[in-house]
């Protein structure tokens, strides 16, 4: 059994938010993929700072975050970052889908989140990723 584990920033000023997107996408989104470690961040500073130390997989963003949401942030971090982990963008209105080309996501999640649908888009992104798959 391996100990492996991926580690996910979830980033929302609302509490509520991050918990919400834990919770539909879980522990193992998939069962060939490792277990996952969630790193919460309230504030930008946050993650800048996880991003930049290299310490995250993959980030999902909320796109209604305030001051700063997550579409404008996923766009900031793909432009500045070399390497930049994949980023998943949470957003409130499916009419807003077409925001996240823009924002150079890797993939959208729509409110309310589909359990289903949110822990089998984040195992496309993390299988897309350089992480290795766990045999099981």
């Amino acid at each position: 059994m391996s100990t492996q584990t991926t580690k996910i920033l979830v980033f929302s000023h609302r509490p509520e938010v991050r918990e919400t997107i834990i919770t539909a996408v879980g522990r193992r989104p998939a069962p060939d993929l490792a277990r996952v470690d969630y790193v919460e961040a309230g504030a930008i500073a946050d993650v800048l700072y996880e991003v930049d130390n290299g310490t995250v997989d993959l980030l999902i963003l909320d796109g209604e975050a305030q001051p700063t949401g997550g579409m404008g942030l996923s766009r900031q971090l793909k432009d500045e970052i070399t390497n930049c982990p994949p980023i998943v963008v949470a957003v409130r209105r499916k009419d807003d889908r077409w925001l996240a080309t823009w924002s150079q996501a890797d993939a959208v999640l729509v409110h309310p989140l589909d359990p289903l649908a949110a822990a089998e888009t984040v195992a496309e992104v993390l299988r897309g990723s350089a992480l290795p798959v766990v045999k099981g």
